[in-house]
């Protein structure tokens, strides 16, 4: 069995178009009826607002693997100075349940969420071709800093701005890019989402705020579930996407509360199958905001940890333990 930790991942490497194709396959798989995935308990205790969550999968294909990925989120660790989420994620034999791999890193998760957003982004590029673009993030923790350096990596001088907010300010001479002469950091996240063609939000959010309606033509990818008050609705009632409605129409996200206070059904949505499988996005008219709320999928975790135990076996990298 080979151990992985988040020095182990960085030897090996960030391939955005490899990990995004990853994220494709894995799809293709939800679609032919190749993967197990039971719905994900929170376990929470003392403080209601951190949680533990366990996310078990088995996918098919060429994957062939099972495991789970067990993840803490604590928003408060920042005020202490350590991460806000930690993971853990075991692979076994699909045949014989042997566990070969243990992946301890939240980098992994990290990846995966900014991989499924470009895997969104890839399909509505195809739609709608981007150019002269401005990027959204509003959020600068892990997850907003490594959905900056895809969109960077995918989109590159095709980029006119990328507006940056978080609460925390935001040091623009720490960031090392050589898209930085891009970079807005902005006052408000009015001021982010805006003009922003592509916007994500990748927050610890509480309570939802935004309550504009977003950009005419733009993609919206409400990462973080909870951002957006349910006056948005009428903008983009027409054009929302989930990863897995059972999933994501739970815990307070904004999908549940549009379900709760608008009458939103699941088959009012699309999934993200019927974007790769299907081809949705072709069906929205051009000026139509598309949202995409992915609630996140243990089946995606599994794929991408399939590629780093196989690329770290192939490089010598890790720990074998017995």
């Amino acid at each position: 069995m080979i151990y992985l930790n988040e020095k182990s991942i960085n030897e090996i490497g960030i391939d955005w178009e490899k990990m995004i194709d990853i994220i494709e396959e894995a799809v293709k798989c939800l679609d032919t009826g190749e993967f197990a995935q039971p719905i994900k308990p929170y376990l929470r205790y003392r403080d209601l607002k951190n949680r533990i969550i366990a996310m078990p999968a088995f996918i098919g294909g060429p994957f062939d693997t099972a495991g789970i990925k067990w993840i803490a989120s604590f928003p408060d660790n920042i005020k202490k100075g350590i991460p806000r989420a930690h993971s853990v994620v075991i692979l076994n034999k699909a045949d014989t349940g042997e566990p070969v791999g243990i992946i301890n890193t939240a980098l992994l998760s990290i990846l995966r969420t900014a991989s499924v957003s470009g895997l969104m982004i890839r399909y509505f590029d195809n739609v709608r071709p981007l150019k002269h673009i401005n990027l959204g993030i509003i959020g600068w923790g892990p997850i907003g800093q490594y959905h900056f350096k895809m969109c960077t990596h995918r989109f590159g001088d095709k980029i006119s701005k990328i507006f940056l907010y978080d609460l925390r300010k935001i040091d623009k001479s720490a960031i090392d890019s050589p898209y930085k002469d891009k970079i807005i950091v902005a006052n408000s996240w009015e001021e982010a989402y805006g003009d922003a063609d592509v916007f994500m939000t990748c927050t610890v959010s509480k309570a939802p705020y935004i309550d504009r309606p977003p950009k005419k033509a733009s993609l919206q990818l409400n990462v973080s579930l909870r951002d957006y008050k349910t006056s948005i609705y009428p903008h983009v009632k027409e054009s929302i996407i989930v990863d897995n409605w059972e999933e994501i129409c739970r815990e307070k996200t904004d999908v549940e509360m549009m379900h709760m206070e608008k009458g939103l059904q699941k088959e009012d949505t699309k999934s993200i199958i019927d974007v790769v499988v299907n081809h949705c996005m072709k069906n929205y008219t051009d000026d139509t905001p598309i949202m995409f709320n992915p609630m996140g999928m243990a089946v995606f975790d599994i794929a991408l940890g399939v590629y780093y135990i196989k690329e770290a076996t192939r490089k010598n990298i890790g720990h074998q333990l017995e």
